[in-house]
């Protein structure tokens, strides 16, 4: 299957939405991983399951699977695997703005060199 041709609207909306899926899903995860109050051992455990930022994070995961298994059914797996790594981009940007982690001079060569590589695949397949 040519790249061209499998890149239909509905394979570009599910490809978006996994990438949204996969990035809230991290960042509901880190948000309720880095809660201050949330003490240590079985206790951080009980606090995070009672806070929303747990179950946001479970419920993006079962979302984006379901998405992803479609998006693999109309694309091969070689080029959807390549697609699928933008959300390491997309993560890595979000949580720079959202939790001020670093972006060293070589996460943005790796961040560039991913998305060169899934703009690529994107266009030549």
């Amino acid at each position: 299957m040519e790249a061209a041709s499998s890149i239909t609207p509905l394979v570009a909306a599910l490809w978006v939405l996994n990438v949204v899926l996969d990035t809230g899903g991290q960042l509901a995860f880190k948000a309720a991983a880095g809660d201050k109050n949330a003490g240590d051992g079985l206790a951080r455990w009980k606090h995070m399951a009672a806070r929303p930022w747990l179950w946001l994070g479970i419920g993006s995961y079962v979302i984006e699977f379901l998405v992803w298994i479609a998006f693999l059914s109309l694309v091969p797996l070689s080029d959807g695997v390549l697609l699928g790594s933008i959300n390491i981009v997309a993560i890595m940007v979000a949580g720079r703005f959202l939790f001020g982690e670093k972006l060293t001079r070589l996460r943005v060569a790796g961040i560039l060199l991913v998305t060169l590589g899934v703009a690529i695949v994107g266009v030549a397949g």
